[in-house]
């Protein structure tokens, strides 16, 4: 079983995907850190010298590689992924998807205080990243909403959400329609 973690940047993909994968005992794949890790370029400064479209096409080949070297294992994806690409039709058809859903308020107050760099954030002041994340949102937010499952990722504590998360794995049928 692949269960394949989606949502905004900052929404806590990887933190969750690493306690979830932990707890299963499954592998765990973070495709902005395998995709820095191959080519030895932060993604931000990707985005700077390559553009997002070339970092589009290349994050779906990491789709595609980390689906065909996994079996059971939890993939944290970036905040574009499945909007790209088919990239959300592949992973509905290769596993569980699940939404970590948060508000534009939770995410713009995480993203201030990340510790990770995204791209196209550093110059932003704070209007500007609050129009940013709603430009982005209202595009992505209707691949997100496509996902298997959606666990409220502002409201719920960690532990409690890997529970449900789990509890979503032990009733998924694998049938791509559900």
């Amino acid at each position: 079983m692949r269960v394949f973690l989606i949502g905004f940047m900052g929404a806590g993909k990887t933190t969750i995907g690493r306690r979830l994968a932990s707890r299963l005992n499954y592998d765990f794949y973070d495709t902005d850190l395998y995709f820095e890790e191959k080519y030895h370029y932060s993604i931000q400064n990707f985005f700077a010298h390559f553009g997002e479209e070339k970092f589009r096409e290349m994050e779906r080949d990491i789709l595609h590689e980390v689906i065909s070297i996994t079996q059971n294992a939890v993939i944290s994806t970036g905040g574009g992924t499945p909007c790209f690409y088919g990239n959300m039709d592949v992973m509905k058809n290769s596993g569980l998807t699940v939404y970590l859903r948060m508000k534009q308020g939770a995410l713009k107050h995480r993203l201030e205080h990340s510790k990770r760099r995204r791209p196209g954030l550093d110059t932003l002041n704070e209007p500007e990243l609050i129009a940013y994340i709603e430009k982005l949102m209202s595009f992505r937010e209707k691949f997100y909403e496509s996902a298997h499952i959606s666990v409220d990722g502002e409201n719920c504590k960690i532990d409690d959400m890997v529970v449900l998360i789990e509890n979503a794995i032990d009733g998924f049928t694998g049938d791509p329609g559900k």
